[in-house]
């Protein structure tokens, strides 16, 4: 389930949306995305006084993080001149109308040329093109993520038993117990470096299932600019949407 909420923070105001999960069962979780602004995730039972309590002492770091649109989303209208991420890089999109049966996306010379049905308008539209996107970053992210695995396993010294590309919106990657490695598919936004790291990152849970110092010592060891790499992603991630 879902709920809003604003908090004010000396002259500004902070609106943040809640989903509660009933498998959440202590932390509240505050992530920032381009497109829906400030996400919190919170226990099903969470008090909403407490939640607000959370967002409120978060508000410094959110407000710092304000530039990068987390205050004031603004939702893609995916129109010509607009761009979306890619491997690091903003790309700009050339959208046409056509008697075609569906959105239809190509990626040449860093440019999108997006063919949208003439039939289509307003919020048919860009739900119909938004979701093409979303197949069309799903397909890049699970093509580059396997390739990464076939280079980094060597170096982790681990493999996983299977690889997914889901829709993890709070987490760029996870490790199952069986062995298989789920990852967010909006890493295919982000820069072929930060991929890499968070594929060395699950990589390492496949022989360490914490973040002990043992697991970290074999990220450092495979990957000795992995602090670098984090802390680029971090402040990457809230632009990373569509």
């Amino acid at each position: 389930m879902t709920e809003r909420g604003l908090v004010r923070y000396g002259n500004t105001t902070i609106p943040y949306t809640v989903t509660r999960s009933r498998r959440r069962k202590k932390t509240i979780e505050i992530t920032l995305d381009a497109s829906e602004g400030v996400l919190v995730a919170a226990p099903f039972a969470a008090p909403a006084e407490a939640i607000r309590d959370v967002v409120l002492k978060r508000a410094g770091w959110i407000i710092a993080r304000a530039n990068e649109g987390a205050l004031a989303p603004n939702p893609k209208q995916f129109i010509s001149g607009e761009t979306l991420p890619y491997l690091g890089r903003e790309v700009r999109l050339d959208v046409t109308h056509a008697d075609v049966p569906g959105v239809r996306i190509r990626f040449s010379h860093w440019l999108f040329a997006v063919t949208v049905p003439a039939r289509l308008n307003g919020d048919e539209r860009r739900t119909a093109i938004r979701a093409a996107f979303v197949r069309w970053y799903r397909r890049r992210a699970g093509d580059s993520v396997r390739s990464a695995i076939e280079r980094w396993s060597k170096v982790v010294g681990a493999a996983p038993t299977a690889v997914a590309v889901r829709d993890q919106r709070r987490r760029w990657g996870s490790c199952a117990p069986d062995g298989t490695l789920r990852f967010n598919w909006r890493i295919a936004m982000a820069e072929p470096e930060l991929l890499d790291y968070v594929v060395v990152h699950e990589l390492a849970h496949l022989v360490h299932r914490n973040h002990s110092r043992e697991f970290w010592s074999l990220v450092e060891l495979a990957m000795p600019d992995y602090p670098l790499r984090r802390k680029r992603l971090r402040e990457a991630g809230p632009r990373l949407s569509v």
